[in-house]
């Protein structure tokens, strides 16, 4: 019997406290309660584009600003990524999309390797939706990427508008995962790397 790659990660701090469960292998179920209404909207795309059946409950010292929450939100789902893949056997390694909404297109390239590194290129000379700075989602994806171990590009190729700005973002991310995640049957649950290994 093949072996579920799940997991369920539980962060308490005095800023945040995040629940998140994740499998890999879903049908894009999302059940996504943060108590920002933009970051719900955001996780719900990842979680419908990518595939991923994930919950996340999350509460934070949102009264304050959204930093806290949504820096702790990338390294709770990181951490969820990391456990659920585990040595990574058998995955395509690498994800890659070119996500088209209206007048915006944007890059996202990814690889599972094991080093973080994080490029983000996506200025926008108005980044607000209401109350919340798209350009938070940096801090996320920094997060994850320390967390997940992967190195992750995000541009901006054009658009202006911030909303569909930051829905490209997360659609191109989940279907980028989606690729990267997904397993590579010529492998045959071998690790996808000349050195034998992608686990530190």
């Amino acid at each position: 019997m093949e072996n579920k790659r799940t997991s369920e990660i539980t962060r308490n701090t005095n800023e945040t406290q995040i629940m998140v469960s994740l499998n890999l292998d879903g049908s894009g179920e999302g059940e996504i309660s943060t108590g920002v209404p933009f970051m719900d909207h955001m996780l719900e795309l990842f979680s419908k584009h990518g595939f991923f059946d994930l919950e996340i409950k999350a509460k934070g010292d949102i009264n304050i600003d959204y930093h806290h929450l949504v820096e702790d939100m990338g390294i709770t789902l990181g951490q969820a990524f990391s456990k659920a893949l585990g040595v990574k056997a058998g995955i395509k390694r690498y994800g890659f999309f070119v996500l088209p909404m209206d007048e915006t297109l944007v890059t996202v390239a990814l690889d599972l390797s094991n080093r973080a590194f994080l490029v983000f290129d996506a200025p926008l000379p108005i980044s607000m939706v209401r109350d919340f700075n798209v350009q938070l989602f940096k801090e996320f994806f920094q997060a994850f990427v320390n967390e997940a171990g992967c190195n992750l590009h995000i541009r901006l190729e054009h658009g202006k508008e911030p909303h569909h700005v930051a829905e490209a973002m997360f659609k191109g991310f989940a279907k980028a995962l989606d690729l990267a995640t997904s397993l590579e049957p010529r492998l045959n649950g071998g690790i996808p790397s000349t050195k034998g290994t992608l686990s530190s």
